[in-house]
Parts: C-alpha cells; structure tokens; sequence
C-alpha cells in the first residue's frame, strides 16, 4: 500500500481562516518501507496579517523566505500526482487533513488520496504503554523511541521524516 505521510505548516490552527505556508512530504511503500518520493514546498500565503504570532514562532515563517514561494495552486500541482491513489498519514492526521482538504477546495483540484487515513498518533497511542509519555506530541515520541526530534522551529518536511521515522520503527516493533 502507497503511503503519503503529510506535514503541514500553517499561519494557525483554524483551516478556515489561517492558510498552509509549507507542505513537506514522504510517499513511502507500508510493506519495505521504501520512499518513493519526497516533496517541500513552501507557499507564499494571501493573508499573511491573519497569522497567528505562535504559529509564526514555530514553524519560523518570515516575509522575505516566503516571498518568492509558490502559490497555494503551485505546489498543490506538484503535489498531487505524486499522492494519487495513496492513503494519507499524518501525525494528528485531523489537523493535517483538514489544512490540505481546504487546498484542494481552494484551488479545485481533485481529491488525489485514497479515502483511508493513518494517524501516527493513534499507532503510537495503540503501542507504547501509556505510562510512558506525559504527551503525545510527535517530539516526545521521538525521544521515547530514541529518535532525534526536530528542532523548535521546524519545517514541514523535516516533520514528515521524523513522522515516517516513528511509523517505521512502530510497525518494526511487532
């Protein structure tokens, strides 16, 4: 099964009002584990005043990095085809999904993934005991399972290979 591991950076938390700055992701086969494809994009936003002053501190957006970043329309083209038929993941897949079901509403284009869903939240959740981890934030799953963690302020696809990291070595485990 073709996985396409999603991390989204956004200028906040609501879909509704904030917008995507950076999509990185990790297609990668469930049985070898082996990546197909990488993709990261930064994207320029339209409402950059809307931003969320926290969501700005982590994942460390900046005017003049983004001035010259694709349009939302832009990467999801690139995007896209490279997710065609694969089963979206995500670490919090609620939060992620939600960001890119509004790209693909924002510049009509078709839906590409499968209709399934992977929540490295849920998989960890389901194998370390809980006792474990005072949170379930993916750098804490990280450092449980003796993996670097990104750093503070990160980038999206910098996120989604420390998510396929943690898949990995979970579905490794059994």
């Amino acid at each position: 099964m073709k996985i396409a591991l999603i991390d989204v950076e956004t200028t906040g938390l609501n879909p509704d009002h904030h917008e995507i700055i950076e999509i990185g992701c990790v297609v990668f086969d469930s049985e070898t584990f082996e990546i197909a494809h990488t993709f990261e994009s930064k994207v320029k936003p339209l409402y950059p005043l809307r931003a969320d002053p926290k969501a700005v501190q982590v994942n460390g957006y900046n005017i003049n990095e983004w001035k010259d970043a694709p349009s939302l329309y832009e990467a999801m083209s690139r995007l896209a085809p490279l997710t065609r038929d694969a089963t979206f993941c995500a670490h919090n897949v609620c939060f992620d999904n939600s960001f890119i079901t509004r790209a693909y509403d924002k510049t009509s284009f078709p839906m590409t993934f499968s209709y399934r869903k992977l929540d490295i939240f849920t998989l960890a959740w389901s194998k370390i005991p809980h006792d474990k981890l005072a949170s379930w934030s993916l750098k804490n799953i990280c450092i449980y399972l003796n993996i670097e963690p990104e750093p503070d302020v990160h980038s999206a696809l910098n996120g989604a290979m420390k998510a396929y990291e943690v898949y990995k070595k979970l579905m490794k485990s059994d």
